[in-house]
């Protein structure tokens, strides 16, 4: 005998029956869901490309310079941890300008100062394994960010 509700007869004025058979069911907005089912294993990677999402009034251009250096971040050159430190870094300032509440001036120069301070030993040279590249790069992220 098959359940499946298109191959048996409902009686008359009986509620439709409804039944998923090949995936999760939502009842609302799912929104940047990543999900896997019916396999053993799964690897599953996002990236978000450095696009932030709404900012506070008049710190757009800020968020799109954080932006930018996200979205060149993985071509930059960096060793592992310096380009992990980065990221957090900028994470952290696009978290601080696009609260809903007040702006808090303070936060945004520690974030960016975080940032700055994060860059420097690959801009100095100091970093362990920084090339020539990521030096440069380094250098014109920690002078686009200064002006700010």
């Amino acid at each position: 005998m098959n359940d499946r509700p298109d191959e048996n007869e409902a009686p008359e004025n009986a509620a439709p029956q409804v039944n998923h058979y090949n995936g999760p069911v939502f009842n609302g907005t799912v929104s940047q869901g990543q999900f896997a089912w019916d396999n053993e294993t799964a690897t599953q990677n996002q990236q978000n490309n450095g696009t932030p999402g709404p900012v506070a009034p008049g710190y757009e251009a800020l968020a799109d310079r954080i932006g930018e250096l996200l979205r060149q971040l993985p071509g930059a050159g960096l060793g592992e941890q310096d380009r992990r430190d980065t990221r957090e870094a900028a994470e952290e300032v696009l978290a601080v300008i696009s609260q809903e509440e007040p702006v808090e001036e303070g936060r945004v120069r520690r974030a960016l100062t975080t940032l700055r301070g994060a860059l420097a030993p690959v801009a100095t040279g100091i970093a362990a394994g920084a090339t020539v590249g990521a030096q440069e790069w380094a250098l014109a992220a920690i002078t686009g960010l200064s002006g700010v």
